[in-house]
């Protein structure tokens, strides 16, 4: 009998092992599973060069949201970003949306600019304003060749 409740305590040990293990796999991988609290934005650009899914929102230097999606629109070749924004920010409808790079050749996020309109976008609307990435290996070229003035 002795032989059984040992094997059980050390079941029971693994058990809650591996539900310790989940939760932090869930937790420090940013996976949503029992909740998602964004909402969805479109933002279209013609050129997100560098920006990826999974990439941060920021507005006024704080993080708020998450690139969901980026597809291309085939009716006019431009693409489309989905915006994964937390629940408790409001976007107004002339927010300027600009994908931005961190420090020189860092990584690509997105920064939201707060306009002064008092409508809002309401969830799956569309931010119009929109600043597409500067690609400095074209900035480079053009400086190279002479097409800076």
């Amino acid at each position: 009998m002795k032989k059984y409740t040992i094997e059980t305590a050390v079941g029971v040990f693994v058990f809650i092992g591996l539900l310790c293990v989940t939760y932090l796999t869930v937790k420090l991988g940013k996976m949503e599973v029992f909740g998602d609290d964004h909402y969805p934005v479109l933002a279209r650009f013609t050129d997100v060069t560098g920006l990826g899914e999974g990439a941060y929102v920021e507005m006024a230097g704080v993080r708020v949201g998450k690139v969901g999606s980026i597809a291309l629109d085939p009716k006019d070749n431009t693409a489309v970003v989905k915006l994964l924004i937390q629940n408790g920010v409001r976007l107004t409808d002339d927010a300027i949306v600009s994908v931005k790079t961190s420090g020189l050749i860092g990584d690509k996020y997105v920064k939201i600019s707060p306009g002064g309109s008092d409508v809002t976008v309401a969830p799956g609307g569309m931010l119009l304003e929109t600043e597409s990435a500067v690609d400095l290996t074209d900035l480079i070229g053009k400086y190279v060749f002479g097409g800076v003035k």
